[in-house]
């Protein structure tokens, strides 16, 4: 299981996978042993690379190998420090403290994940420093209280350089406290039989989705601010595998997804007609 969080003063508890149990993931690298030796050695990881291209998985996939529990936080404009650390709520009449995400991680000894933490208030990362060096610890100013990080903790965080921009960047300072791991989308030996797994689709009918994917990902930056994510070839395979007929199965799950411009849509539907015929 994989905890999620991204409402304010949310704090669920984490989802813990065996390694049996661990989602499917394909290495597309040496990305699971660098993953592992941060881990044993205590250090934080940054995943950088386009939406869509299974950082979330892989880091769930990871956690279930390791044996540790996992908090997933979706950062967004308006997370804040407080909604990572805790805050006190009022409870049957009384004012009682209840740890956020991080703060739980911290004690249990779990792993926290940040996805897209450019997406979080500035104050997020001030916090995060005394846990990306060797002192490993939380202070909690609200309770007067310095955590130190339980065995097994480790934090990671992602996100995708693509959208970065002179508001919304890591500083230097921040990112050179992490491991970093770069991610992009899989090539196509790579990305076919992970498609197929998860949608059921035969590989050969999977092939040409994953050809016009990557077509399309070649437009980026040109009519398109981004690619096909896998995601999207998955829901696009898994649609014309229930019977939905392939130009409507694209239509749906990988056209209409990335624009909303009406004459790039025709450029992109004509772009489908050449590669399927």
């Amino acid at each position: 299981m994989d905890g999620t969080t991204n409402l304010k003063g949310a704090a669920q508890a984490p989802f813990h996978l065996t390694q049996g149990d661990a989602p499917f993931y394909l290495p597309q690298g040496d990305e699971c042993a660098v993953f592992r030796a941060a881990f044993e050695n205590r250090l934080p990881v940054l995943l950088k690379g386009p939406t869509g291209c299974g950082k979330t998985r892989f880091v769930s996939h990871m956690a279930a190998t390791l044996g540790r529990p996992l908090y997933t936080v979706a950062c967004h404009d308006d997370l804040s420090a407080a909604d990572l650390i805790g805050r006190y709520l009022l409870k049957g009449g009384e004012t009682v403290w209840v740890d956020g995400p991080l703060t739980r991680a911290v004690r249990e000894g779990a792993i926290c994940y940040l996805d897209e933490v450019v997406e979080a208030r500035k104050d997020v990362t001030v916090v995060l420093h005394p846990l990306t060096d060797d002192r490993r610890i939380l202070p909690i100013d609200r309770t007067s209280e310095e955590l130190e990080a339980a065995p097994g903790f480790m934090l990671v965080a992602s996100y995708n350089p693509g959208y970065q921009n002179i508001l919304k960047t890591l500083k230097p300072s921040t990112r050179q406290r992490f491991v970093a791991l770069e991610f992009t989308f899989p090539r196509p030996e790579h990305e076919i039989p992970v498609v197929a797994r998860e949608s059921g689709l035969s590989e050969d009918r999977v092939q040409p989705l994953v050809r016009l994917a990557n077509k399309l990902r070649a437009m980026k930056g040109q009519d398109l601010e981004e690619g096909v994510s896998t995601r999207l070839v998955i829901y696009t395979a898994t649609l014309i595998a229930q019977g939905m007929a392939a130009d409507r199965a694209i239509l749906a799950a990988m056209i209409e997804p990335l624009t909303d411009d009406a004459d790039t849509k025709r450029g992109l539907l004509d772009l489908v007609a050449a590669v399927f015929g």
